[in-house]
């Protein structure tokens, strides 16, 4: 599968992703991705002010969206329709994201049932983990 048509099939626009490339994509199952925080990023400048850091929850938006493209890949499983991030649990967060960080962001499914797909991922930088848990993403069935 193509990396960049992976990514492009999320439902973000371009200033909401937090992933910017693939690294590793096992359609269906499992996916890596790397994001650069680069320091200009909007949501730094009140994160905190003078010293800015990535905030939690966008690693675990960064989670969901690598999850989402592990799930939407699935050359047996069509796309769901309206994919999102509807749940969270489990989460931890063990250190901070700061510019110039490039961060590597992992998922894997861990099951379907219906419409909402379970997954659990990290967000790495180097090899220590930042943060860590599960999230559900839920949609709407493929038009067929």
């Amino acid at each position: 599968m193509d990396f960049d048509a992976a990514l492009r099939a999320l439902p973000h626009g371009p200033e909401f992703r937090f992933v910017d490339a693939l690294v590793s994509l096992e359609p269906g199952k499992a996916a890596a991705g790397s994001y650069l925080l680069r320091g200009d990023e909007n949501f730094l400048i009140g994160h905190f002010p003078g010293q800015p850091l990535m905030p939690a929850v966008l690693m675990v938006e960064a989670i969901a969206q690598v999850a989402g493209v592990a799930a939407q890949s699935d050359p047996v499983i069509p796309p769901m329709a309206d994919l999102r991030l509807t749940a969270i649990r489990s989460v931890k967060v063990f250190g901070a994201a700061f510019p110039g960080d490039q961060l590597l962001v992992e998922a894997e499914v861990q099951g379907r049932m219906g419409n909402l797909l379970l997954a659990t991922g990290r967000v790495k930088l180097g090899g220590k983990v930042l943060a860590e848990g599960q999230v559900t993403l839920s949609g709407e069935p493929a038009p067929a």
